[in-house]
């Protein structure tokens, strides 16, 4: 196999306990392919992870955990990275690909709460953090008497802050908590016809630069098809929006029998939202993912998307 001619494949993530765990559930499945690999694991800092006192809306876009580890692929570096595909934007550099989606994990969101309370019987009041536009707009549909508040940090910092007083309930990503061992804390698991993933949520993807075909031949090994077709489609919903991680919008696809559903939502502040479903063949994912978002646009999505970016000036 000409990879094995490769002197070593380094792997490029960001340093969190999460993104390590990630990436060793990538590297794992890249040594069972080929066992006699020579493989080492960078880490890479990123803005996100630096900038830790102002919400993720207000320093950045999508980039903001993808950035620096694109600068790296580009300089050699590294041969591959491993990122949650929720981080990535949903328009990637055109000398980089996408050349492996893993099979997904649980994609939807949970409530962990301090005293193991519910969403529907917390207290009017209650402090819930999330660092999350999207999470934020659909709880204040669902219960706009709750104080919403930004959170920074990783999973165990959220955790942390929670117990120590600071929020009576935190959201988070299922994936993420079950990845660290941690699912047993959830409180709440929430419906994601009703509660709508972010686009990619669940999903790892492996970006490897566009001309190292080598690389690309190998990742592609790992790639599960229907992770993939459903989170092609969630990308080209929220590529059609032209939103950016300032903006609530989410989206979340499924496959059966051959047949894609995607649901799709479009928020703006204060918890209005406007949501929407279609069913498409499995063939043609992006046609998909766009088709819905025009009809959600046209169906006062627009005026959301407008709503949303006059805030965040």
């Amino acid at each position: 196999m000409r990879i094995a001619q490769r002197r070593t494949i380094t792997i490029g993530t960001r340093a969190s306990k999460l993104a390590l765990a990630q990436t060793e559930i990538v590297h794992a499945s890249l040594l069972g392919l080929a066992p006699d690999l020579d493989t080492r694991i960078e880490h890479v800092t990123t803005k996100g992870d630096v900038v830790q006192d102002r919400p993720l809306s207000e320093i950045g876009g999508n980039g903001l955990f993808v950035t620096q580890i694109e600068e790296a692929l580009r300089a050699g570096r590294l041969d591959l990275a491993v990122h949650s595909a929720k981080d990535l934007s949903s328009r990637l550099s055109p000398d980089m690909v996408l050349a492996a989606f893993l099979p997904r994990a649980d994609p939807r969101d949970v409530l962990v709460s301090r005293d193991s309370v519910r969403l529907a019987d917390l207290p009017s009041g209650a402090r819930v953090g999330t660092s999350s536009p999207r999470r934020a707009c659909l709880l204040g549909a669902l219960r706009p008497d709750l104080v919403l508040l930004d959170i920074r940090g990783n999973v165990d910092s959220r955790l942390r802050k929670m117990h120590e007083g600071q929020y009576e309930a935190i959201v988070l990503a299922a994936a993420g908590l079950e990845r660290l061992g941690l699912a047993e804390g959830v409180t709440e698991w929430f419906d994601p016809d009703v509660f709508i993933p972010a686009v990619g949520q669940g999903a790892l993807a492996v970006e490897v630069r566009a001309e190292d075909h080598v690389i690309i031949e190998l990742a592609a090994r790992l790639n599960d098809p229907g992770t993939a077709t459903a989170v092609r489609a969630e990308r080209a919903f929220l590529a059609a929006i032209g939103g950016s991680c300032s903006l609530p919008v989410g989206a979340y696809a499924t496959i059966e029998d051959g047949s894609l559903q995607i649901r799709g939502m479009i928020g703006a502040p204060g918890g209005r939202v406007v949501r929407g479903e279609l069913t498409w063949q499995a063939s043609d994912p992006e046609r998909a993912g766009s088709t819905l978002a025009e009809q959600l646009l046209a169906n006062g999505g627009r005026e959301l998307v407008a709503a949303g970016e006059a805030v965040s000036l």
